[in-house]
Order: structure tokens, then sequence, then C-alpha cells
């Protein structure tokens, strides 16, 4: 199997260029993941975000997770690990909205860090899906339209930790799963290792490298690209020793955008039952949030049942 694909940013800009974008596409295409290194964010904010998130954690929410870790595992015979994660999370929003300012226990200067932080993510990400743009002949600025709906897109970020697990041959950090949206940024743990995707029928680890940005590709590149970008299931396995940080953010589209294949990758589809559906985004994530852990192609199936009901 090939090796997991790491792209260094830097190299977009001398004489390695396409070489970089051919790398870029196959990762896409093929993997539904890669990982990036110098990609603009500095080392220094990487590390203060880093130092800040492990410590809000000790602070504010391990004793709680202690707590929760207890109670559930007093009878092994009766956890329902197929609805279990064993993770500690919270949520932030950042637009068209924040509630940055609504989380409890967050310090002034964690605030102050994640607005700086997340700010350099979002240019990231408009940078990223502008090179996917360029990959598939698509106009600059596309798929950023083609997420706005009428407020713009939507972003937010995911902070988890996962801590050590007793049982971690029985129960899953994170259950498998593909992103409903559409870019995904992650900054992990460079220490602590879990995050693993199925590629070719196996499950392979995506490496913790120190100040990398890992990519993946949400449900709605899938279907806006008609299948020539996939997103991918992906887990976290517990692990019995160390806590895994994860910073996970979501550029994802506006809840009132229409999500649909762009008309010039139609030219393949050699009959309609290859062409991806057409839904508003919202729609999709109530599906999903039914069925967030079952396979993708189902939603997709049912979003196309609806399709042709209101046709």
């Amino acid at each position: 199997m090939a090796s997991f694909p790491v792209i260094n940013l830097e190299k977009l800009e001398g004489g390695e260029r396409s070489k970089v974008m051919e790398v870029l596409h196959d990762a896409c295409a093929n993997w539904g993941f890669f990982e990036l290194l110098n990609h603009g964010i500095s080392h220094e904010l990487l590390d203060k975000v880093e130092k800040l998130t492990k410590g809000h954690y000790k602070k504010c929410m391990e004793e709680r997770f202690r707590e929760f870790a207890s109670k559930t595992l007093q009878d092994v015979s009766k956890v329902d690990v197929d609805n279990l994660d064993w993770e500690s999370t919270f949520y932030l929003r950042h637009i068209p909205t924040s509630n940055m300012s609504e989380i409890p226990d967050l310090s002034d200067e964690y605030r102050e860090t994640m607005k700086e932080f997340v700010l350099s993510l979002e240019e990231l990400a408009e940078q990223l899906l502008d090179l996917l743009c360029e990959n598939l002949g698509l106009e600059k600025g596309y798929l950023k339209k083609a997420f706005s709906g009428s407020k713009g897109p939507t972003f937010g970020t995911k902070v988890s930790n996962y801590p050590p697990c007793p049982k971690p041959e029985l129960i899953k950090g994170l259950r498998a799963h593909t992103d409903a949206g559409g870019l995904i940024l992650l900054f992990q743990d460079d220490m602590v290792s879990g995050l693993q995707l199925l590629k070719d029928g196996e499950w392979v680890d995506v490496p913790p490298i120190h100040h990398s940005i890992v990519i993946n590709l949400g449900d709605q590149i899938e279907v806006i690209t008609n299948g020539k970008y996939k997103s991918v299931l992906h887990r976290v396995v517990a692990q019995p020793e160390g806590t895994r940080m994860s910073i996970a953010s979501f550029y994802n589209p506006g809840s009132d955008a229409v999500i649909y294949p762009a008309t010039t990758l139609l030219e393949e589809a050699k009959k309609k039952s290859e062409v991806y559906p057409k839904f508003v985004f919202e729609d999709y994530m109530k599906l999903y949030a039914i069925q967030k852990f079952q396979a993708k192609e189902p939603r997709f199936e049912t979003m196309k049942n609806m399709e042709s009901a209101v046709i």
C-alpha cells in the first residue's frame, strides 16, 4: 500500500508545484485524507493552542470524565459499546455567529488564542478549497460559493480529548464514520496516536506529525465532485495510556445551501444512477444526525429519493 500522503505547502511556490498538485489530487481521489506541513500557521500559535487545550482539560474536564468512566465500567457486561465513544468534548461555533463567549470555564487567554487560531484555519480552508477547484477544473471560488447559502459557509470546532481506556479492545475512542460536511482541518496530538482511516479494506494509521494539520474531506465534497473526490470512514482507537488531544474544525456549507454535483464534472456519468443527489444541506444534516455511524451510501440514496419525490 502507498504511504499516507503528506504535503509540504511551501513547495506550491516553487518548481515542484505541479508535483504537489498531483499528490493533492491523488490524496483527494484515493485517500480522502492528507497531512499538511508548512501550512502557514505558526508553530508558536500551535504550541500555545495545545498547551491551553490540555490545561483546560486537566482543570475543567478530566475529573468529570473520570466519574463517567468509573460509572460506565462498573459492570462491563452492561456497556453498550455500539453507542459509546471514549471521549471528552466541547464545541465552538465561529461563523456565521460565535458562541465562544458562552462556553463556561474558558480563560480569556484561551478564548483569544482560539479566535486567532480559527481565523488562520479559515484562511487555510479557503486556500485548500481553491486548490481543489484548480485540480478539478472548476473556477476559483466555486466550492466556497457552493457552500455559501444565504449567510455564507459555517465554521465550527470540536475540541476533544481521548483519555486512557482500560478496555481499548472493547470500547472505541470514536466509532467509525464519515464526516457530513465539507472540509475538516485537524490539529492532533503528536505524542498519542489513535486516528485511523479505512483504505482498501484495511485500517491505516494517520501519523501524528509535530505541527502538522490533517485534512479530510466530508460528504458534501463527494457530492459536489460527483464522486471524483471521496469522504472516507475513519475512527479513533482508544489507547491504554496517554490522553490524545484532537481539535477538529469543520468548514461546512450554510444550512440553506443547495448542494449538487458541479455540471462540468458530470460528463463521465454515463447514466442518471451515477449522478449524486441535489438537496438542502440542513436536510442532509437531519438525516446524518440519526445515521452518523452508518454507511454514507444509503444517506445519498435517501436524498436522491427525496429529490425524485419533489420533482
